[in-house]
């Protein structure tokens, strides 16, 4: 449901943005809404599992962004959609890490990659119908559709989680950070909307920078006061293990470029090559199956090469990969556009699998809550801030041109395209602190000893 519900609304924002009046580069708030509430509000998740148990709060999370579904298709501007689209974000801040924290209580390192495969592979199953099922809708139906079609998998999930969930619970879980979480949640929403109002240019350099200052001194704060509280809302401490140190702060980076791409592709698809926006939604399918066919053979992968040569090499290609973009052009054939999306819907996946595996490699049972609430925080930052700078970049290299012109269209993604795969390569450096044998014990990867004679 969650997966659908960010998948289908990528295709539908120049429909969405005709209907409702608004250039379609100031609809990326109903994007980055949802990411941002996300980052806000995941870092409580682990310790709403821990205090409520998982079963009690994931069914709260399954209302929270049903309703929040049903206040979207109801939305008369974009403010009420934006507004909507944060409650959205509440409830899916609880699914996917507690989720998680449910899978690492209930196995043991070795099974952890083969278990998420089981979860994820359904999963994929969102962004692999989502796209065409939103091109379609909005061609055929009113475009709030696609936010009502969550409704029937909100129920249904509330009768799976009844029948199925376990309730893992910490007996005696220590109080809230309250401060912190105010001092993290403002921080963060400050810098988000810096980045949003620096691409519209809606604010002179003056009150941006003012703000950026603010957005920062208040992230700083944090840390402060995370050092000196015995249970901190994010327990920075963390970050002292190395392989999760690596999977965190080289994940957020290579985010960066992977999440502007489901809001740039739509308009490079719709806008620049002038596709409708289902025949747009079929060029998604063929990166969805390569993510769907990389989950069965991830292991196998890892277990080969291990996560420190797969990472370095992975996000290399990766950063070509979304900079090959810049060569489709709208004389570009169908038959060279399917196997780039397949390329990078493989390598996507496998920098995926490779990253969220390597997070619980040497953090025990006891700070899974942790350990997830901070992994799935930066994932979500990465990837609003991903579509933020999509979004700058493409406005930026516009110049306040008309936005609907193809032919100015066209080389202005091109240019974001590249930049944010040369980000991604970069990103490749991170990962080089690794040692060969890291992710070794959830890979279950067999290292040949060599015996000298």
């Amino acid at each position: 449901m969650e997966n659908l519900d960010a998948t289908i609304v990528n295709t539908a924002v120049p429909t969405m943005s005709e209907a409702l009046h608004v250039a379609p580069l100031s609809l990326k708030a109903v994007l980055t809404s949802y990411t941002l509430s996300l980052a806000v509000f995941i870092p409580i998740s682990g310790w709403m599992a821990d205090r409520f148990g998982t079963k009690r709060v994931f069914g709260a999370a399954v209302t929270i962004f049903s309703l929040g579904s049903l206040a979207c298709g109801l939305s008369t501007n974009v403010p009420m959609l934006v507004a909507s689209r944060i409650l959205q974000g509440l409830g899916g801040a609880m699914m996917t890490p507690v989720g998680r924290i449910a899978l690492v209580r209930s196995f043991p390192r070795s099974e952890l990659m083969t278990v998420m495969q089981y979860v994820v592979v359904p999963a994929l199953i969102g962004p692999l119908i989502g796209p065409v099922t939103g091109g379609l809708i909005v061609h055929w139906l009113p475009w709030r559709t696609i936010f009502l079609i969550n409704l029937p998998f909100g129920v249904f999930g509330l009768w799976m989680v009844r029948c199925f969930m376990p309730d893992f619970r910490d007996p005696a879980p220590p109080p809230l950070d309250y401060l912190g979480f105010l001092l993290f949640g403002a921080g963060f929403g400050l810098l988000s909307y810096v980045l949003e109002v620096f691409g519209e240019h809606r604010l002179g350099a003056g009150p941006i920078i003012g703000l950026a200052m603010g957005a920062f001194a208040l992230l700083f704060a944090y840390v402060w006061h995370a050092r000196g509280v015995a249970r901190p809302m994010l327990r920075l401490t963390l970050l002292r293990v190395r392989t999760f140190r690596v999977s965190v702060v080289g994940g957020f980076v290579t985010r960066l470029g992977l999440g502007g791409m489901p809001f740039l592709l739509p308009l490079l698809y719709q806008l620049g090559l002038g596709f409708p926006a289902w025949k747009a939604g079929l060029f998604t399918i063929p990166q969805a199956l390569a993510a769907m066919g990389m989950k069965v053979i991830g292991r196998q992968v890892l277990a080969r090469f291990g996560h420190r040569y797969v990472l370095i090499a992975n996000t290399v290609l990766l950063g070509v990969a979304i900079g090959m973009f810049s060569l489709i052009g709208r004389d570009t054939p169908i038959w060279w556009i399917i196997p780039l999306s397949f390329f990078l819907g493989f390598l996507a996946s496998l920098q995926f699998t490779s990253m969220n595996t390597l997070v619980y490699a040497d953090v025990d049972d006891r700070e899974a809550s942790q350990a997830g609430s901070i992994a799935s925080t930066a994932q979500q930052m990465s990837l609003s801030f991903g579509v933020a700078c999509g979004a700058l970049l493409a406005a930026w290299y516009l110049g306040g041109v008309d936005q609907n012109i193809a032919a100015q269209t066209i080389p202005a993604l091109h240019k974001a395209f590249i930049t944010m795969g040369a980000v991604t390569v970069v990103s490749s450096f991170t990962f080089w602190t690794l040692q060969s044998t890291d992710g070794d014990n959830v890979s279950n990867r067999a290292v040949r000893v060599v015996v000298a004679r």
